[in-house]
């Protein structure tokens, strides 16, 4: 179909393959493409499987593992020294720098009381922030980007072909699959045309989607003017090739408060495979390199940005075979900008008594997200509180002041 053929049918259902406008009330449209903003962004890497906790990060005095998970241990030759005697998965070796200069944190034993071993419920509920009944059908960093105020087209963002249910609200929220895709195809002399008239057909039609339209236009019209090339030595791979979007976005000047980036394949009820060359350890690996690869290629913009990776639950702490079950008591890992109060964070109690074969929950899960955004964004625990309904916000100490 060429450019100045597009019908407003041909435009939505084409645009849906590169980028998807949440039609809302708020969206912004081109001529305010570049609005100031908050400072700062905020990436959330969700593992989509149930990440084996223990298997990223685990105590070395604690003998119920080698009891319990002979098979799943980490190679102890190889790992990296965390704080609190506890030893670092080698897979995270591509992060060593970080974790040296005090950016790169481990949250251990993150659950919630209401999460289930179901990934349908557990995955629901950490998109939103919540159960279901208390979010409203909110995602939890669309209740966020409420706190944070105006912002461009850009300020939420989903790296895929389908916007992550975190994002899914009240806020204009784009999901893309790469940056450069984000564009008219045809002929270059009907692009501005196009899209005049594209804006036209739904301008003052009374309907949500009028700004969703407006939304994508805008972006569409502000990608040619983000200059990008990777920082010189910089190679993406892997997940890694998703971070290189949210990487051009921050270094054209797009002004991205929030990015999501999900990512599948974490469910490993055999073959793990948690020492080097083992599959778990392959994708710990890749992970890791996607996120030095995106802070390298940052340089000094890396300065305002905060990468939470986290995923629905952890694993039990026996092995199964040569995997593990769906468990509790998961890990939050965090790569800063910002100095963290140290690479392992928060409570820990240890394993002496477990909570029905898991391990226990010491850290709440929507208390280290709340903290995360509120030592990312300056917020105030009132403003914390709101993007997690119903729920009584205990703040922690994960950044240095």
């Amino acid at each position: 179909m060429k450019s100045h053929e597009l019908s407003r049918r041909g435009f939505l259902t084409g645009a849906a393959a590169t980028v998807t406008a949440v039609a809302t009330s708020q969206a912004l449209p081109g001529r305010a493409a570049y609005a100031a903003s908050a400072k700062g962004t905020l990436v959330h890497v969700f593992l989509h499987g149930g990440l084996d906790g223990l298997a990223v990060v685990a105590p070395t005095d604690e003998s119920v593992l080698e009891d319990a998970r002979p098979n799943l241990l980490m190679t102890e030759r190889t790992a990296l020294a965390v704080d609190r005697s506890f030893r670092l998965n080698s897979a995270f070796r591509p992060l060593e720098g970080a974790l040296k200069d005090g950016l790169l944190g481990f949250v251990p034993a993150v659950s919630d009381p209401r999460l289930s071993r179901s990934h349908f419920q557990a995955v629901d509920m950490c998109d939103l922030g919540g159960l279901p009944r208390e979010a409203g059908g909110r995602g939890w960093l669309d209740r966020l980007v409420d706190q944070l105020g105006p912002g461009t087209a850009f300020r939420g963002v989903g790296v895929g072909a389908t916007l992550p249910r975190s994002l899914v609200g009240t806020n204009g929220a784009l999901s893309l699959s790469t940056v450069d895709g984000l564009a008219l195809n045809g002929d270059g002399r009907f692009k501005d045309p196009t899209l005049a008239a594209i804006g036209a057909l739904y301008k003052d039609i009374n309907h949500p989607v009028q700004d969703a339209v407006a939304a994508t236009l805008g972006a569409v019209r502000a990608v040619p003017g983000m200059a990008y090339r990777p920082a010189d030595g910089v190679e993406y791979d892997g997940i890694g090739l998703a971070f290189r979007q949210v990487a051009h976005l921050i270094k054209g000047g797009a002004n991205v408060r929030v990015a999501a980036i999900a990512d599948g394949g974490w469910d490993t009820h055999e073959d793990q495979g948690t020492q080097d060359g083992g599959y778990l350890h392959g994708r710990l690996t890749d992970l890791a390199r996607g996120m030095a690869a995106f802070f390298a290629d940052l340089g000094p913009a890396a300065a305002d940005v905060t990468v939470l990776v986290s995923s629905e639950f952890g694993r039990r702490v026996a092995e199964s075979g040569t995997g593990s079950d769906h468990g509790h008591g998961g890990v939050v890992m965090l790569l800063s900008g910002r100095k963290l109060s140290g690479s392992l964070i928060g409570r820990w109690d240890g394993l002496g008594t477990l909570d029905s074969g898991d391990v226990p929950e010491f850290n709440n899960l929507f208390d280290v997200y709340g903290s995360v955004v509120q030592g990312q964004f300056g917020l105030t625990d009132a403003q914390v509180a709101k993007i997690f309904p119903q729920r009584r916000y205990a703040p922690m100490k994960l950044f240095n002041a």
